[in-house]
């Protein structure tokens, strides 16, 4: 299990969480661990998400950077965003998708890292997306006002429903019977059958990060340092608590077999695990912590569990674009846009993705330095064979 966390100071952090027995046969003790950081990116970290491989950081920087946790590496770099990257979401470990200020929504395939789909998807920015659980729907809210339902299949828009005001986050229940809208500190919580409001929860200041611990359970963190916890039926407030000293920025939650973990991050620096038991009426307790010193902007959980795929198919996944630091600075200070020269396409071909086919470039098509000898080796006997037979 490993803590993933972004900052405003363009690092990543790597936490890998540690479950001991407690003393006396009571509970477990996690304690965090300070495993790895990264300097990958050349501005500010605004999303990150997590399959069974990889993590993958999206950036003001305009660029999506994949590392392969199972190896502790940089994997590469995807390129086809103009704009901050505003949200990152897997879908199994086959597809990843992702949203910008640009407007678009792309399909990757997570195995190759090639762009499948690229989509005009809102007028403005795409603020947030949510894959349903069946990978046959996603939604996503942007800056024009809309709530936009997608056909993952045919990838293309199913439906459209305009609303008074800018959402900012947008989230599937586990069960994929309900979803919710957040716009400032108002969650609207929808029925898929009728795509009607069911239900209004208010929280007191600006909400910042949602998730579902259960199908009716909703943990809501904004720009105050409580958490509470509401029923999605009941709409009353379950419980609250004071998670950090400063405002929370993220949350997220996933399952062990004894209780709910509920994973947060503030501005304070601090992340924060806590166990959750819906049974009792019990606020949420600390499991551990960790200061990062660093002030935090977006959080994941990987958990390193046990896939189908073999290890050594795995191994010879292809590498996506690795960007230098004057390549990355380059792109940086010289984005492209869609609708520029052909003469600047040549420019996207040096910082690893080109405008006609909007793939990173593999690593596997440039020769290697042994098979360049060996080729020389074969074309000199062939040319020796050639003389001889003179």
């Amino acid at each position: 299990m490993e803590l993933v966390c972004g900052c405003y100071e363009q690092v990543l952090f790597g936490f890998s969480v540690r479950r001991e027995p407690g003393p006396n046969d009571k509970s477990e003790k996690w304690t965090p661990v300070a495993d790895f950081t990264h300097h990958g990116h050349a501005a500010s970290l605004s999303a990150v998400a997590v399959n069974n491989r990889f993590v993958v950081t999206g950036s003001k920087d305009e660029t999506i950077h994949i590392y392969d946790m199972k190896k502790k590496v940089e994997h590469g770099a995807l390129l086809h965003h103009n704009g901050t990257i505003n949200c990152l979401k897997f879908f199994g470990n086959g597809h990843l998708i992702s949203g910008g200020e640009d407007g678009l929504i792309c399909v990757w395939d997570a195995k190759r890292w090639d762009c499948l789909k690229s989509i005009k998807a809102h007028k403005g920015h795409v603020t947030s997306l949510s894959v349903h659980p069946s990978g046959k729907l996603a939604l996503s809210v942007g800056t024009d006002k809309t709530l936009r339902t997608w056909n993952l299949i045919e990838g293309r828009s199913a439906f459209i429903k305009n609303i008074k005001q800018n959402a900012h986050i947008v989230e599937w229940s586990p069960g994929g019977e309900k979803y919710i809208v957040v716009i400032i500190n108002k969650i609207d919580i929808y029925q898929l059958e009728t795509a009607s409001i069911t239900g209004t929860i208010t929280a007191g200041k600006r909400i910042s990060s949602v998730t579902f611990i259960s199908d009716s359970i909703l943990a809501v963190a904004g720009d105050e340092e409580i958490v509470r916890l509401f029923d999605c039926d009941s709409l009353k407030c379950l419980c609250e608590f004071k998670a950090h000293e400063n405002r929370v920025k993220d949350i997220c939650s996933f399952d062990v077999p004894e209780h709910h973990v509920i994973v947060t991050a503030s501005n304070d620096g601090f992340i924060k695990m806590w166990r959750y038991k819906p049974n009792k009426k019990t606020p949420p307790s600390l499991l551990c912590e960790v200061n990062t010193k660093a002030r935090l902007t977006c959080l994941g959980v990987w958990l390193d569990r046990v896939t189908d795929v073999k290890a050594d198919v795995e191994d010879q996944l292809p590498t996506a674009a690795v960007l230098s630091p004057e390549e990355q600075q380059e792109f940086i200070t010289n984005p492209l846009k869609s609708d520029e020269s052909a003469g600047k396409q040549q420019q996207s071909k040096k910082v690893g993705c080109t405008k006609e086919s909007k793939k990173p470039i593999k690593a596997e098509n440039v020769p290697s330095v042994k098979k360049r000898k060996l080729g020389g080796i074969i074309e000199k006997k062939k040319r020796k064979k050639t003389q001889i037979a003179e």
